[in-house]
């Protein structure tokens, strides 16, 4: 099996059903979607953040751009995850696993990363300037152990020992 999203429907999603006691496929944990930031990774246009308040400390005016926001769903959702798990995040030097602290207390999980070098997608000679990342896992249910589940059956790969 190639392709996440069919692992998911076929062995994720009948194996968490079982395990949580779920009748109702639609009660299964299931990723909703993904936000990150960058065009040149994702292959979607994205939406510019504006500042809706003055801060002088950081010399930004309200309406000033301050970030770049893309949120993936679907097939391009499910290929960003597969990519994430089994090639990005295996990059990372010194890379023990992600933090099982980085739920919201909702079911999401967020995933910062301090550099987008890390892409393949991205050409280290052409970048000006080392930026970081926010990845948010939208899942849809509210229980932190299911969606822990979930993404552990997806292939997130979680540090050993955490909660």
């Amino acid at each position: 099996m190639n392709n996440l999203q069919e692992k998911y429907r076929k062995e994720i999603r009948p194996k968490l059903a079982k395990e949580f006691g779920l009748k109702n496929p639609l009660a299964v944990p299931l990723v909703e979607k993904v936000s990150e930031e960058l065009k040149v990774i994702t292959g979607q246009k994205p939406r510019i953040n504006k500042a809706r308040l003055a801060i002088a400390g950081f010399k930004i005016r309200k309406g000033d751009p301050i970030g770049l926001m893309v949120t993936l769903r679907s097939k391009r959702m499910y290929d960003f995850l597969e990519k994430l798990f089994k090639i990005v995040l295996p990059r990372v030097r010194d890379f023990h696993g992600v933090s099982a602290s980085s739920f919201d207390g909702q079911g999401n999980y967020n995933l910062g990363m301090s550099e987008q070098i890390v892409f393949t997608e991205i050409d280290y000679a052409k970048i000006n300037k080392v930026r970081g990342l926010q990845i948010t896992i939208v899942v849809n249910t509210h229980d932190e152990i299911e969606s822990r589940r979930l993404l552990e059956e997806m292939g997130m790969p979680f540090e050993k020992g955490g909660k």
